[in-house]
């Protein structure tokens, strides 16, 4: 008798069409946004209470609250209402698997990525002005000088923070949502790449941020991992965390 072949110990994620699963994270996916929203304006009418000026603390909490917030609901949603065993439903329907491999793979799209997004965000800029290609972060702090442990905070929260926020809600919850309603993978590729771009609400920069996402998306797809698309998303904002360390430090102008 032949002896099976060992079981692989990091099985690509199950994707198995079930439409039922696929809306209710369809709906944990649009409770995350409700709560970035809530959330948001919650600091914002904080801020407007005290009658001033929007101060560094403040700021820094828009900055990493909402999103830290949706992200929380996803994960927890996703527990609570995904598919599978309790226990393990979060990391199943997230696509959470801890391999080397796969990281290194994120890296290689975030890096082989910037290839593409420097090129395009120079020409973007190019075209409707450096003013409009900015940011939102961008504009927050323009001229904004921190505190050096807050500067740190900012830098480290863009960096490293704001991106495994992000892909947990729209290449984790999103993403497996689209996926169990049976959609082909490529399709399932474009509609959580749009999505992303657009549910930033930064009209000008849409059609940017969907350039940017291409890569990030991609190593999502190859590897069947989340965590390749947080390390291909990091990558992709590590220049901007720096840009911005360097401006609210008074390193540069």
């Amino acid at each position: 008798m032949t002896a099976p072949a060992p079981a692989d110990p990091h099985p690509a994620p199950v994707r198995t069409r079930d439409p039922r699963t696929g809306l209710t994270l369809l709906a944990v996916f649009l409770a995350t946004q409700v709560t970035m929203l809530a959330v948001s304006v919650l600091v914002l009418l904080s801020h407007d209470a005290t009658g001033g000026g929007l101060e560094d603390g403040r700021l820094l909490a828009l900055l990493v609250v909402p999103t830290s917030s949706a992200a929380l609901v996803g994960v927890l949603g996703t527990a609570w209402l995904g598919g599978g065993p309790r226990a393990r439903r979060a990391t199943r329907e997230l696509a959470v698997r801890w391999d080397l491999k796969d990281l290194a793979i994120g890296l290689g799209f975030g890096l082989g990525g910037l290839a593409l997004t420097l090129p395009a965000a120079a020409l973007w800029a190019a075209w409707v002005g450096a003013d409009d290609a900015s940011s939102a972060v961008g504009d927050a702090f323009a001229g904004r000088e921190l505190a050096p442990a807050a500067a740190v905070v900012a830098f480290l929260v863009v960096w490293l923070v704001a991106p495994l926020a992000e892909e947990v809600v729209f290449r984790g919850v999103l993403w497996r949502a689209v996926e169990r309603l049976g959609w082909n993978r490529w399709v399932v590729f474009a509609v959580t790449s749009l999505v992303f771009s657009v549910a930033h609400l930064e009209l000008l920069r849409t059609p940017l941020l969907l350039v940017l996402s291409i890569p990030i998306g991609l190593a999502r797809m190859f590897t069947g991992n989340l965590l390749a698309s947080v390390v291909a998303h990091q990558t992709n904002n590590l220049l901007p965390a720096i840009g911005l360390l360097l401006v609210t430090t008074g390193t540069v102008g």
